[in-house]
């Protein structure tokens, strides 16, 4: 019988949160929906729960077959999450990408929210959380990615341009410390 622990699942939901940032990412879903005039949030959201759910349960066996361990890709991970949070927090693009001519399941659900930083941290929390916790964490967060992708302008009405930037650098900031948190963990410092 599975275990739930509360102390648990509000870890893995706040670390997935930080990672995913969708609220960070409204600017580029905004940009996206004005592109292709319509984000399909339901397909999306589906998308990134299957990826998320597929890869924690797998994510292993893909390792296991390249020759990595856990611990290797944790910190390799953690590596990939600093680097994303020193994106957000110096508003800098280390990662150039071309933006997409429609929006649909490949720039919406992957990578922009369930990309190579949420899948580094899936497996990241698999070694220290328990994995029904972990599915927990990915179901609350796939919710609120549903709410956000359904409300993305009302939100970018609520927030404005200084919300949405004090946000990206909020959750930068959150992201160093779970990075720095990821690497010694999985170190042995």
């Amino acid at each position: 019988m599975p275990h739930f622990i509360f102390k648990e699942i509000l870890s893995v939901t706040m670390i997935l949160f930080a990672i995913i940032d969708i609220l960070g990412a409204i600017p580029v879903i905004i940009q996206l929906r004005q592109r292709a005039g319509h984000i399909e949030s339901e397909k999306a959201s589906v998308a990134v729960l299957v990826l998320m759910v597929a890869f924690l349960f797998v994510g292993d066996e893909l390792l296991s077959i390249i020759g990595l361990d856990i611990s290797s890709f944790a910190i390799a991970g953690s590596i990939v999450i600093f680097i994303i949070a020193l994106e957000m927090v110096l508003g800098v693009d280390f990662f150039k990408e071309e933006a997409p001519e429609a929006v649909s399941i490949v720039p919406l659900a992957f990578p922009l929210i369930a990309g190579a930083g949420t899948m580094t941290t899936l497996l990241s929390l698999k070694s220290q959380y328990q994995t029904q916790n972990i599915i927990v964490g990915i179901v609350l967060n796939t919710m609120f990615v549903y709410m956000v992708l359904k409300n993305v302008q009302w939100l970018e009405k609520l927030f404005g341009k200084t919300g949405l930037h004090i946000l990206r650098k909020a959750f930068g900031v959150i992201l160093l410390a779970i990075a720095i948190k990821l690497f010694r963990s999985n170190s042995g410092l």
